[in-house]
């Protein structure tokens, strides 16, 4: 089958890649856009066609623009305000007391100046509950802000991709347990604030969960890997939000539904820019597998089941590392 063939491009193609690839490859394709708004429509037959449509994007695209998805406009300054004074270029000493010193943080901050990686970052668990540093003053509640409205754009997107599906619209929320779900943001910024070393910001990789939600104060960097191998450049509309589908639900789908290879790639550091990458996956207990509604004589299971916790060990890291172990899950033909 073509889409076979395609994934088998996409899962070879990115990871075992020279780090300094040619990056003039990547288009300019236009990305779907969904409008969170319609999915959820008092006209049945408007929700049904906008249902129709999320379907056609998962399968097809496994990304997409969200609009309408009732998030203000000044959460979003707020948060981008918050994180530009965060990362302040003269309090970079300070952040180390966040670097990295047991299995069991909650917050995390890198910087990263390498041929392959270029950027700072603070990665912080979002939910169930949010951990944040305190400073600077009011840095705190305004992400606490954000990730709230931001769950329950999760827990519509679950009842969304739970219908087109074919599923009653709760079941992701209780396959994947979200109420208790473990969500990790990667707070980025590109380049770090010292002179980056290589054109890569991260390098090509998916990410554990259920999906990831973006957003950035600039567009320029983000490529993802279509379902036909083509690198896309993605530039959002003002406001939107970035949906990339993501390891687990392949898993839980059997493959319907793909996670997507991405990177971000440094055009000459002439602008610095700010993106929160979160990605939202079930509770760390939860067994995630093929469903059974996905897997038949013809389609035998294509990944073995694990809890999420241990799927994010599988590497070696800690569950805030938030490692992809889709290739290890793969079970052989």
């Amino acid at each position: 089958m073509a889409e076979t063939s395609l994934l088998d491009q996409q899962n070879t193609i990115p990871f075992d890649a020279p780090i300094e690839l040619s990056f003039t490859t990547a288009v300019d394709d236009e990305i779907p856009t969904v409008d969170y708004s319609l999915l959820f429509s008092v006209d049945p037959n408007q929700r049904s066609k906008a249902l129709d449509f999320l379907g056609h994007v998962c399968q097809n695209y496994g990304f997409f623009y969200l609009v309408n998805h009732g998030v203000p406009d000044r959460v979003f300054e707020n948060v981008f305000n918050g994180i530009s004074e965060f990362f302040n270029p003269t309090e970079v000493e300070d952040r180390k007391q966040y670097e990295k010193k047991n299995p069991t943080d909650r917050m995390v901050w890198g910087l990263r100046s390498s041929l392959g990686e270029n950027r700072e970052y603070l990665k912080i668990v979002a939910h169930p509950q949010v951990h944040c540093p305190p400073k600077p003053a009011g840095f705190s509640e305004v992400m606490e802000d954000y990730f709230k409205r931001m769950q329950e754009v999760v827990n519509g997107i679950g009842k969304a991709v739970s219908k087109t599906l074919g599923f009653e619209e709760n079941h992701i929320e209780k396959a994947f347990n979200l109420k208790s779900g473990f969500d990790v943001s990667s707070i980025n910024l590109y380049p770090p604030n010292f002179k980056s070393k290589g054109s890569v910001g991260i390098p090509n990789h998916t990410d554990p969960g259920f999906f990831v939600s973006l957003i950035q104060d600039f567009n320029g960097g983000l490529q993802i890997l279509s379902h036909n191998g083509k690198w896309v450049n993605v530039n959002m509309p003002p406001k939107a939000i970035f949906i990339n589908l993501s390891d687990h639900l392949e898993i839980l789908t059997n493959g319907k539904y793909k996670s997507h290879v991405h990177r971000v790639i440094l055009d000459n550091n002439k602008v610095k820019r700010i993106s929160v990458a979160t990605l939202h996956g079930p509770s760390l207990e939860t067994l995630v597998a093929p469903a059974p509604k996905f897997v038949n004589d013809f389609h035998p299971p294509a990944y073995r089941g694990i809890t999420y916790k241990q799927s994010l060990e599988v590497n070696g890291g800690d569950v805030i590392d938030m490692q992809s172990s889709l290739q290890q899950l793969r079970c052989l033909p």
